[in-house]
């Protein structure tokens, strides 16, 4: 059972006086409380400090994390350099990058980024597959690529990542046809839904999908996106949550928690609810701290470690069950 965090790389959760160079210091100290892995999300839709970037800051930062994206947006860059990148910063770390990849939602999460990148917003996900399958192809030396949409030829020589097929690649997104794809050609699963029955759900149908294809389930990594706060005061804990959702989605907690998983309330509250989606079948957490500002970004992380040795334990009795 892995439990990491999302690094606050947007502006919106950093305080007046906050110095963007302490999200290194921030995932030393997630490394040295026992989280396993450290994630960065990707936008252009409020600054923020770029993916790639900060992992690459990250990679001589520290010793044993996985470092991960959650989630890439390939469409903003050249998919060849991305793969040289990618391959960069699994090389840099030692073999420990995930990629979680998406291809944006409607409204203003995803056609108008479209716009800014020059790309059809039209199959999106037929595109973002086929980057993938570059990617993996470059890291395996190809030096072309004939796909639907992605042609390449001629392609020279690109660097190797140090695992062979290079980095694990993860999918994000719920709908059907993202479960599809999930089972059909991804290495992991990291969603966010609202409710942990879905997600049990879900996975069963990606289960299906990758039976379907020849591929094991246990080849497929069920992980999970969810925003955290542990408050003692419950209702000043919700306050502070609605803040944070209104900063950094432009929407009340209540719609959010309509959309997404957010989990808040006391450490017993927020750990039995991470338990619920254990049972469900998750077995990578990456918790993104509901708090608005690095000083309380670290309370919240000290808070949250302290709830590591039980989820971990309730993983690995989940399994024992599983494997009765």
């Amino acid at each position: 059972m892995d439990i990491g965090v999302l690094l606050p790389t947007g502006t919106a959760q950093w305080g007046p006086a906050d110095d963007p160079r302490e999200l290194v210091a921030l995932g030393r100290q997630s490394e040295r409380l026992g989280f396993s892995s450290l994630f960065v999300n990707d936008s252009l839709i409020s600054p923020r400090i770029e993916a790639l970037t900060m992992l690459a800051a990250l990679t001589l930062a520290t010793d044993n994390v996985t470092l991960g994206t959650a989630a890439l947006l390939p469409f903003l860059r050249r998919p060849i350099q991305t793969a040289q990148s990618l391959a960069s910063i699994d090389l840099l770390s030692g073999g420990r990058l995930t990629v979680t990849v998406g291809a944006g939602f409607p409204g203003r999460l995803g056609r108008p980024l479209y716009t800014l990148s020059e790309l059809p917003w039209d199959r999106r996900f037929a595109r973002l597959d086929e980057t993938v399958a570059l990617w993996r192809a470059l890291w395996d030396g190809a030096d072309g690529f004939h796909g639907e949409i992605l042609r390449f030829d001629d392609i020279p020589p690109t660097l190797r990542p140090s695992r062979a097929g290079g980095p694990p690649v993860w999918l994000g997104g719920a709908t059907p046809a993202a479960l599809a794809r999930t089972g059909l050609m991804y290495d992991g699963w990291l969603p966010y839904p609202p409710e942990p029955a879905d997600y049990a759900s879900g996975l069963r149908d990606i289960h299906r999908a990758a039976a379907g294809a020849g591929r094991a389930a246990r080849d497929i990594t069920p992980a999970l996106f969810v925003s955290v706060r542990i408050d003692d005061d419950i209702e000043s804990g919700r306050r502070a949550l609605d803040s944070y959702a209104r900063a950094t989605y432009g929407m009340p907690l209540e719609d959010l928690e309509k959309i997404q998983a957010v989990v808040a309330g006391s450490a017993d509250q927020v750990r039995k609810r991470l338990e619920r989606y254990v049972a469900a079948g998750v077995r990578h957490i990456v918790v993104r701290l509901g708090a608005l500002d690095l000083h309380s970004q670290r309370e919240q992380l000290e808070r949250v470690a302290d709830l590591i040795p039980a989820v971990q334990s309730a993983a690995g009795h989940a399994s024992t069950v599983e494997g009765t």
